[in-house]
């Protein structure tokens, strides 16, 4: 069964510094005052600005520890609560990222939470069965085209979306994430909070074309690019001038987000997972 259309919007709910990798393996307490209850202060006006569209969190486990009313609070306001690694760093070993998963497994199971996207949307083809034993229903944890999705097992890939701009890729095993190999084969990972900060007019057309054809565009913000942390730039300036790169995940994003929500119907992935199956 095809599901009607509708814009997958979702939030991949971290602290402001987890764009950086410098602070992936600092100790747990010094990322916890680094982030100055700044993910605390910022879920409330991002509820208010997602009035009654729902969308999925994917949230960072080690948040939902810091402040236990984060999940709570996205969970009252009819959102689906996802889980997006419990510390934010690139897991590609299945024991790290099985003992990731173990971590989170208190609010895990006390939220019910059934969806999964590893942090930077890059993983291995092995966490499938895994996610499976720990009584996951899908991930979105690959790139791949606009209404491409892939049983693994019992497990549903929902990727974020990309425009294929050549032929139609035959392959979708993990790792699929945006780097130039993804770009050089033709897809425009549109999906990507990246591509929306280069090119908002662009990504929204797309999102618009797809709309039209009958598919389901998956894409994803953060909160940072919707509340602004106090001292923005001066705190992320030592790691802008180390990567520029960066440089589109810190760009204002509330009047994008507020023209998604103005013109498409929006739902969690769980919903959209009940009418594919």
């Amino acid at each position: 069964m095809t599901p009607s259309p509708r814009l997958l919007l979702t939030i991949d709910y971290e602290s402001w510094f987890a764009l950086s990798r410098r602070y992936d393996f600092l100790p747990p307490e010094t990322r916890f005052q680094m982030d100055e209850e700044y993910s605390r202060r910022a879920i409330d006006p991002i509820l208010e600005m997602l009035g009654n569209s729902k969308i999925t969190f994917y949230l960072v486990g080690e948040m939902a520890g810091w402040y236990p009313e984060l999940p709570e609070k996205i969970s009252k306001a009819g959102h689906e609560v996802g889980f997006h690694c419990h510390v934010h760093r690139r897991l590609n070993n299945i024991h790290e990222i099985e003992k990731d998963l173990n971590a989170s497994a208190e609010w895990i199971k006390k939220y019910n939470v059934r969806g999964y996207r590893a942090p930077m949307i890059t993983t291995v083809e092995e966490v499938y069965p895994l996610l499976a034993k720990h009584n996951f229903t899908y991930s979105s944890s690959q790139y791949a085209p606009t209404g491409v999705t892939i049983k693994k097992g019992s497990i549903w890939e929902i990727p974020a979306s990309t425009l294929p701009l050549l032929s139609m890729p035959d392959e979708f095993n993990a790792p699929r994430n945006m780097n130039l190999k993804l770009i050089r084969g033709g897809e425009f990972p549109y999906g990507s909070s990246f591509m929306s900060g280069l090119f908002r007019p662009i990504v929204y057309k797309i999102i618009e074309q797809e709309f039209k054809a009958g598919k389901s565009p998956v894409i994803f913000l953060h909160p940072y690019e919707l509340v602004r942390p106090s001292r923005w730039y001066a705190r992320f300036a030592n790691d802008l001038l180390r990567d520029p790169s960066l440089l589109p995940f810190t760009f204002h994003k509330v009047n994008f987000l507020k023209d998604l929500l103005r013109n498409f119907p929006t739902s969690s992935m769980q919903d959209y997972i009940k009418e594919l199956s």
